[in-house]
C-alpha cells in the first residue's frame, strides 16, 4: 500500500506548516515547531506520532506546530515572531482542520514557555480548533507545570484527554 505524503512549507523550506498522511481520521499533532523532518527523511518526532496513531486506531496522522519556523533547538527560533509566519502557519491549519472534528494530540513538553509569544500562538489554534470541537489529549500524565509531554521522549503511553481551556488559563 503506498502511502500518500502531505508536505506544505515555504519556498526556501524555512518553515514548515504541515507534514503528514493522508486519511479521513488522523490523529494532529501540535508540537512547538518544526526540524528537520520531511517526507523523505521522518524524524524521531514524527515516526513516534505515527505510530501514536496507529495504535490509536487512527488511519493517518499530521504534524503541526505553533510556529512553523524550523529549527533543531527550539531556542534557536526567532526572538521575536514574524507575523506573515503566524499568519500563513494558522491559514495552513484553519484549511486541513477544515470543520472536521479532528483529534489533536498536544505534544509541546515545556518548550512552549521557550518564547513569549508562543502562548499567543496556542491561543490562536486553539480558536481555529474549537470552532470545528476539536478534541485535545495528551501523552500519559503531564509533566512538571502541567505541560503536554513531547512524542519523542519516554515510552508509548496511552492518550488521555487533555483539557486546553484550564491549561491556558494556568500558563
Amino acid at each position: 500500500m503506498t502511502v500518500t505524503m502531505l508536505y506544505e512549507s515555504t519556498a526556501d523550506d524555512s518553515a514548515r506548516f504541515l507534514l503528514g498522511t493522508v486519511g479521513t481520521n488522523p490523529l494532529v499533532c501540535v508540537g512547538v515547531n518544526p526540524s528537520t523532518a520531511t517526507p523523505e527523511k521522518l524524524d524521531r518526532t514524527v515516526t513516534r506520532v505515527a505510530r501514536y496513531a496507529e495504535l490509536n486506531d487512527h488511519d493517518s496522522w499530521a504534524m503541526l506546530n505553533l510556529y512553523p519556523q524550523r529549527s533543531t533547538d527550539p531556542t534557536g527560533m526567532h526572538v521575536v515572531h514574524l507575523p506573515e509566519l503566524k499568519a500563513a502557519n494558522e491559514q495552513f491549519i484553519a484549511e486541513f482542520i477544515g470543520g472536521r472534528k479532528l483529534t489533536l494530540l498536544a505534544a509541546w513538553g515545556g518548550l512552549i514557555t521557550t518564547r513569549p509569544y508562543l502562548r499567543g500562538m496556542l491561543e490562536s489554534i486553539v480558536e481555529i480548533t474549537d470552532a470545528s470541537s476539536c478534541d485535545w489529549q495528551s501523552i500519559g500524565g503531564l509533566l512538571t507545570g502541567d505541560h503536554p509531554r513531547h512524542p519523542s521522549r519516554g515510552a508509548y503511553l496511552d492518550l488521555q484527554p487533555f483539557n486546553i481551556d484550564a491549561y491556558l488559563r494556568r500558563l
